[in-house]
Formats: C-alpha cells, sequence, structure tokens
C-alpha cells in the first residue's frame, strides 16, 4: 500500500497521464483495466481521485431477503478496514437500475468510515448536498428514488463501466474515467507519470511554436518529434 504522500503525488496527475504511464510497465493488454465511456463524474473535483476499493452488488427491484438486510454494515465493516483512502466500488446487477444506492445519508456515511468516494454502475442522487461534502460520485446514472436498493454481496470482483474490480485494488479516477493501477507499477507510478509528461513537451513545444509562427511543421519534422517522444517515455534500462 501506497503512503498518502505517494498517493497525494499521484493526484498531481489526470487519469489519462496514469493510464499513459502505466502502458510502459508492460503489465496488461492495452484493451483492460480502464472504464468504458459511461462513467461520469457528478460532482464538482479540483484533483483526481486515488483510493483502495471496497466492492459491493446491489439491487433496486426487489425487497431485500432476511438474509441480505445486515450486508449493508458488513459493507460498512469492509470499508471502515482499508487502510488509508477507501472507493465503495458498486455494481448495481439490475439490467435497467431502478434504485439509486448513493444519496446524501450513504455519502456522508461512507466519508466518514474513510471512503473518498464511489465508482457505481448504477445511480446517484442529492448532488447539490453531496458536491459540498467532497465525496467523488462517479456513476453510469442519476436517478430520483431509492427505491428498494439493497446490498445483495460484499466483497469480492464487480464491474462497473467495463472496469473490473477487486478488493484492495488501486483506484485512480477522474473526469475521464477510472483505472485500476496494479500493485507492481503503484511505486514507481508517479515518477513514470512525470516522465511520460516530460516527453510529450517533445512534440507539443515546436508544434505549439509552428501555431504560434502560423507555419505547418514538416512531416518528416513530425515524424522524428514523436520517434523522440516514444524513446523518452520508456527508455531503454
Amino acid at each position: 500500500m501506497l503512503t498518502a504522500e505517494q498517493l497525494d503525488e499521484l493526484r498531481e496527475f489526470d487519469t489519462p497521464t496514469v493510464w499513459n504511464a502505466l502502458e510502459g510497465f508492460g503489465l496488461r493488454p492495452n484493451t483492460t483495466g480502464f472504464s468504458y465511456p459511461g462513467l461520469v463524474l457528478r460532482t464538482p473535483a479540483a484533483r483526481p481521485m486515488a483510493g483502495y476499493a471496497a466492492t459491493a452488488k446491489v439491487t433496486g427491484w426487489t425487497k431485500p431477503e432476511p438474509h441480505q438486510k445486515n450486508l449493508m454494515f458488513d459493507f460498512f465493516t469492509a470499508v471502515r478496514a482499508v487502510e488509508g483512502p477507501s472507493v465503495a466500488v458498486v455494481e448495481d446487477v439490475d439490467g435497467q437500475p431502478i434504485g439509486s444506492f448513493w444519496g446524501e445519508v450513504q455519502a456522508t456515511t461512507f466519508k466518514a468510515l474513510g471512503a473518498v468516494g464511489t465508482l457505481t454502475h448504477g445511480g446517484v442522487r442529492d448532488l447539490d448536498e453531496v458536491g459540498p461534502l467532497g465525496f467523488y460520485f462517479f456513476s453510469t446514472e442519476v436517478m430520483v428514488a431509492r427505491a428498494e436498493s439493497h446490498v445483495i454481496e460484499v466483497g469480492g470482483p464487480v464491474t462497473v463501466s467495463g472496469l473490473e474490480v477487486r478488493p484492495g485494488d488501486l483506484i485512480h479516477a477522474d473526469a475521464h474515467g477510472a483505472v485500476v493501477i496494479p500493485a507492481q507499477a503503484a511505486p514507481d507510478l508517479a515518477a513514470a507519470c512525470r516522465r511520460v509528461s516530460e516527453a510529450e513537451l517533445l512534440v507539443l513545444k515546436p508544434c505549439r511554436r509552428a501555431i504560434a509562427a502560423g507555419v505547418r511543421p514538416q512531416v518528416a519534422d513530425l515524424r522524428r518529434w514523436r520517434a523522440e517522444m516514444a524513446a523518452a517515455r520508456n527508455p531503454t534500462p
């Protein structure tokens, strides 16, 4: 687990930069590990969210069975047990979500337990009340009603907007979406993000100069600048 200082350093970079940096570690295919379109940040945020996942599944169409009534408190326990900031990752299993698991009461409760936000393949509500709380609402839906929303499973893998998340996974998310950070990459990721950002300047600076001067760069120059950027992103050991 990263220190608070290391997590805060990762929050200096947007989530696309984090993804770009992770690409250089070669730990997974480039088509996995990130959320698909549809996951939207619903609350104001000046910086990205970073924290460790606690997971659950919910439904909103049917009343809870007797054995499910204490699962909410099991979820509270799981969130509270996370060392450092947690992210409550909630998969709504309904084909058409109808009930919002998240609102002002839930957000305030989970923040008190150490959570900084949620990723949910489901609904959120009470946006005006939750915004000033500083709790991140990432969701696929905005809803008016709670309906019969209740927890049906705590722990285990969940899927939110195509992103598979397991308990303890490190999450980085901003207005672009979310990524899971592999544990092997986490300690060196901030340095890799910085290297990627600096490498991009090898293309950005000359292109910006060309724009300011009103000239069009030669394609041969673009080829060279991009080759230099690629080499700087992932230098040979």
